[in-house]
């Protein structure tokens, strides 16, 4: 079960206490839904919801959520364990009570305190989990249970109706009471917030209800369950769901136009180009440098501070023994030499502002996690900070908060991210573009000598520029060289055929951006299947294992998200005793799907070695699911291909040898 709670804790008010709730009972359930063991509205779910309800009131401050759930398969037992994040403090969880009811009837009580765990921990905030598990959950009972999150007195919380879950929904009860003394409620600025919004994505027919006493409702019913397709985008994009929150507003343009320009003016702030860092800027750039000179100096330099969301942010005790203090400017970042994504991008924007560059600052969604939907009237939406820099009368788009993002390029969650941004006077709204496929390679080359028994040895060397180079460099950072050696190692044996062994030998260039990085290998082990006078290996090496996406799937229900274009070629060279001759080599082919993806297969014979290359050219990122048919013919044609092997035959004898 996955619950999201917003949290709306700078909204300040004073009243009087409400009494408790009381509660009902549970559902006494049908001879029906004991004797269930499928629904033809879920064929091979391994669970449905039965009913779920939420109840949320404001006044009397608390989330009320009650859950009935059938098991089909042993996969849907796993919902037995409930697990419930909450701001520990000012919220808890109370009043758990839960029982799994068996097929036959037989109720078992849940009668074991649940557990109140430490989720995540920081500076003025703690994130627990409240976890407890039904008993004696098997295929065919019903797991029934309630909890409550109250909060306190002087904070509001507004619901999240999450309608679609990962399993089919029978019927849902939705309900909200907002708080009764709309004129009362303050944002953290004091500002009147008394407007209560909402946004929603829900079929056409459903919609919620404002009743005469205030009250929210909304009531569901055969809720087909989310999808979960290879390569989506974020799911709470598209997923049907209602948001409510208070706020000052009660337009799109009124929001923007103000909370951006609030925004707008705090990055300024920030981003002040202070004398410290004038002085310093004249340290690394000179005024003959031309405009992109001084841009990638400043990048290069501000690339080298110390990224503390890879690293560990400093306490308020270890800064005061530092005798640092909390960033307020971009100047204390230089002072301190670390700081977090965002306060080292608004350091390289007071700094190229510094050098006498325009430069402009922009907030995205992290694509990964979600797609900014500016009819969402919240800030929260938005995530990581870029830089706009004009160099020599173009603009340049920057990503100096990504530690090794090397200058010019974005992480590939802030390629076709939306948000806002600021321009000469006032804000707008931004979207950035995908990347080029030529900016995203990894060549992988495989040196093989075959002796005549099958055993293998040689090298692997894998170099990456762009997304993937990225992701093992900051993948070093957070986690450690050698783990992640240990992690690049498991991948590549993903990929080589059986009896192939790989040892990870060393990385070249994790710590520059501005180079290729290379993992190299060392190959032992056995390959090739023997039968009679001929020896067959496998035609595309890494391609071995290779799990093809969407070959299976006929359909598709939302868009294709591929992350980011992206260039893979491979070649492979085996050389093979002179007892062998070659029979047969992958036949040389060219697959496309055009304008979006190639696939070019080539084989090469000389004496005694033969060299496979293959190229994979994915050129597109995201794809419409009407698309989705020429997409899974190209990968379609792609697996057959890549099934292909390398067939050698033993050569005769010469009499008299």
């Amino acid at each position: 079960m996955r619950t999201r709670v917003c949290l709306l804790t700078g909204l300040v008010l004073s009243f009087v206490a409400f009494p408790t709730l009381v509660y009902g009972q549970f559902q006494q359930p049908t001879a029906e839904e004991l004797k269930m063991t499928s629904d033809p509205n879920a064929l091979g779910a391994a669970a449905e919801y039965l009913y779920r309800e939420e109840t949320v009131d404001d006044n009397l401050h608390y989330h009320s959520f009650y859950t009935r759930i059938k098991i089909f398969t042993d996969k849907g037992k796993d919902l037995a364990t409930v697990s419930v994040p909450y701001p520990k403090g000012n919220y808890s969880v109370t009043d758990v009570k839960a029982r799994t009811i068996h097929a036959d009837g037989t109720v078992i009580p849940l009668d074991v305190k649940p557990s109140d765990l430490v989720e995540q921990k920081g500076a003025g905030f703690q994130i627990n989990k409240m976890v407890f598990t039904l008993p004696s959950a098997e295929v065919g009972s019903i797991l029934e249970y309630r909890w409550q999150l109250r909060y306190d007195d002087q904070y509001l919380s507004t619901p999240d109706w999450d309608v679609q879950q990962p399993y089919f929904v029978r019927k849902a009860h939705y309900s909200f009471i907002p708080f009764k003394m709309l004129d009362r409620v303050t944002n953290s600025r004091g500002e009147a917030s008394g407007k209560l919004l909402y946004t929603s994505m829900l079929p056409t027919d459903v919609k919620v209800v404002q009743e005469a006493s205030g009250r929210y409702t909304l009531d569901v019913s055969d809720v087909m369950a989310a999808p979960d397709e290879e390569y989506m985008p974020p799911i709470a994009a598209f997923m049907e769901q209602v948001h409510f929150y208070y706020s000052p507003y009660v337009s799109k343009d009124d929001f923007w136009k103000n909370e951006g320009g609030r925004w707008s003016k705090e990055m300024d702030r920030f981003a002040e180009p202070t004398k410290t860092l004038k002085e310093a800027v004249s340290e690394f750039v000179s005024p003959a440098d031309t405009e992109e000179v001084k841009a990638r100096k400043l990048y290069a330099r501000v690339m080298k501070i110390e990224n503390t969301d890879y690293t560990r942010k400093k306490s308020a005790a270890e800064l005061k023994q530092l005798g640092l203090k909390r960033a307020k400017q971009a100047e204390d970042v230089w002072n301190q030499k670390s700081g977090d994504s965002e306060e080292i991008a608004l350091l390289y924007l007071a700094m190229v502002r510094a050098a006498g560059l325009k430069a402009y600052a922009i907030k995205v969604c992290d694509r990964n996690r979600e797609i900014f939907n500016p009819y969402f009237l919240s800030t929260w939406q938005l995530d990581d900070v870029l830089v706009l820099v004009n160099v020599d009368g173009k603009d340049k788009l920057l990503d100096p908060g990504e530690r090794f993002a090397p200058f010019g390029d974005l992480h590939w969650k802030h390629h076709y991210a939306g948000g806002i941004r600021q321009m000469p006077s006032g804000i707008s709204f931004a979207q950035t573009g995908e990347n080029n496929y030529k900016d995203a390679a990894t060549i992988r080359v495989a040196n093989l000598n075959v002796a005549a028994d099958g055993k293998v040895d040689g090298t692997i060397r894998v170099s990456m520029k762009g997304p993937a180079a990225l992701h093992w460099r900051q993948a070093a950072l957070s986690e450690g060289e050698d783990e992640i050696k240990k992690d690049f190692e498991d991948q590549m044996k993903e990929m080589i055929p059986d009896g192939v062994h790989v040892d990870f030998d060393h990385f070249l260039g994790l710590d520059d951006p501005d180079t290729l990085l290379m993992g190299i290998f060392k190959v032992s082990g056995n390959i090739g299947t023997a039968t009679g006078k001929r020896v067959f290996l496998p035609g595309l090496f890494f391609e071995s294992h290779a799990k093809h996406p969407f070959v299976a799937v006929e359909k598709r229900v939302v868009s294709v998200d591929m992350r980011y274009a992206e260039t893979v070629r491979d070649e492979v060279t085996y050389s093979v005793p002179e007892t062998f001759t070659v029979e047969s080599t992958p036949t040389d082919a060219s697959v496309s799907y055009p304008t979006h993806a190639l696939l070019a297969l080539k084989s090469n014979v000389d004496k005694n070695k033969i060299t496979t290359t293959r190229t994979l050219l994915v050129g597109f990122t995201l794809l419409d699911p009407k698309e989705y048919s020429n997409l899974r013919d190209f990968y379609q044609k792609v697996a057959t291909a890549d099934q292909q092997q390398l067939v050698l035959k033993s050569a005769p004898v010469s009499k008299g040898e």
